[in-house]
């Protein structure tokens, strides 16, 4: 049933939501149409066979379903063809980072958790269920995540803070044979790695030529570095609030050692800014604001890839009067880096050949054929599609798919 939406009385009243109605405050659609589409959910579970009479419910339920069962109990493989267990993903946090929300808990994650459910099922024909885990301790989680697999074919990790993402991903991985998958980390860097190959194609440069540098040292950036890395790129330095990632900071967590020993092959030190000197990439995930003086530093004809929202790193008004492609996470502006172009795709190749896991070699394949669906049409302002690309998800299942078996993950 809709939602019944109530009319302000006026436009101030509307604007402060103390409107009075018999004695209460107006519904909260009646001055935002983001809470008239959310009132009740943006989904619901819906039968896929019918059931109209008792000769189907005997099939769908009692008699007949105690014989799938048993045929399941004696080969658990039939699990996948007689169950939904293989085209269903849980999409579990514990909304500690949300947005750029921070840690307001799993019951106000839930829109976005509901928001990635539905885009699962829109963009890559997969169902997906929220779970809003009321735990923040990595061993809990952990185990309630491995309890629960049994029903799913994949989990997808979301809104969960660094660095315990890192931890929770990985033990998750080493714990279950279905594919564990943190949207944050790797989502945001195979979106990133498509966008850059497709820059420096327009540019004439290979990705080896290039010298990126990368704000944020979280969950994105961490995995942006280690894909560029994976990728082939020049050289890629990341920083953080104290500055440039190095092997010297006698400050660093056991994660950005890691990353230390990886990235920043020309031994910087210093500020951002320091760093963006001469550099041919920029790409932000932290929020702030990069000064312009630091921008006009860098190399000519870089890439400015400012991916905060709702503010960008760098404003794309002043980063075109330096950059050659700019891009943001915005859809208001051309080359959004969204997420939702990776991960239907990347579950629906995965669950289709049954991979046990998303291997590295999956996601460079996803980040190619996101790259290679732009074409000829490649553009300063067109360098990755657009998530309403109906080429986008088929091309990611496919060379997804592809790689699993190349890799020897996939189970049929």
């Amino acid at each position: 049933m809709a939602a019944e939406i109530v009319n302000p009385r006026s436009d101030s009243e509307s604007r402060t939501g103390h409107a009075k109605q018999d004695g209460g405050a107006e519904p909260l659609e009646s001055f935002d149409p983001a809470f008239a589409l959310h009132r009740g959910g943006k989904m619901a579970v819906q039968a896929t066979v019918p059931l109209r009479d008792k000769d189907d419910l005997s099939l769908a339920y009692t008699p007949g379903v105690a014989k799938v069962c048993s045929a399941i109990a004696e080969q658990p493989d039939l699990v996948h063809d007689y169950t939904w267990k293989s085209s269903v993903v849980a999409v579990v946090t514990d909304g500690t980072a949300v947005l750029g929300l921070g840690d307001i808990g799993p019951e106000a994650s839930l829109p976005v958790m509901e928001g990635k459910a539905i885009l699962f099922k829109q963009f890559g024909g997969v169902d997906a269920i929220p779970l809003a885990l009321n735990c923040t301790d990595v061993d809990e989680i952990v185990e309630t995540v491995v309890r629960l697999a049994p029903s799913f074919g994949g989990v997808n990790l979301e809104d969960i803070s660094a660095p315990r993402c890192f931890e929770i991903e990985q033990r998750l991985q080493e714990r279950l044979d279905i594919p564990v998958f943190h949207d944050d980390q790797h989502g945001t860097a195979i979106v990133s790695l498509a966008a850059l190959r497709n820059a420096a194609r327009l540019s004439g440069r290979t990705l080896g030529e290039l010298r990126a540098v990368i704000s944020g040292a979280g969950a994105a950036g961490v995995a942006i570095a280690k894909m560029l890395v994976e990728a082939g790129i020049g050289d890629v330095a990341v920083a953080d609030r104290k500055g440039v990632v190095s092997r010297d900071r006698e400050d660093l967590t056991p994660i950005k050692r890691e990353l230390a020993g990886f990235t920043n092959k020309a031994g910087l030190s210093g500020s951002l800014e320091d760093a963006l000197a001469g550099a041919d990439v920029f790409i932000g995930v932290s929020g702030g604001t990069v000064p312009e003086p630091a921008v006009a530093s860098m190399a000519e004809g870089a890439f400015v890839f400012a991916m905060a929202n709702p503010e960008p790193e760098v404003h794309p008004e002043i980063a075109h009067k330096y950059a050659a492609v700019v891009a943001t996470g915005r859809s208001d502006f051309p080359n959004q880096i969204n997420n939702v172009l990776a991960f239907p795709g990347i579950f629906a190749g995965a669950l289709q050949v049954r991979a046990s896991r998303i291997t590295e070699g999956m996601k460079l394949a996803a980040a190619e054929a996101l790259a290679a669906v732009v074409g000829d049409d490649l553009a300063p302002d067109y360098v990755i599609p657009s998530p309403f690309d109906e080429r986008v998800a088929p091309a990611v299942t496919a060379a997804v798919a592809a790689a699993a078996r190349a890799e020897g993950v996939a189970r049929r």
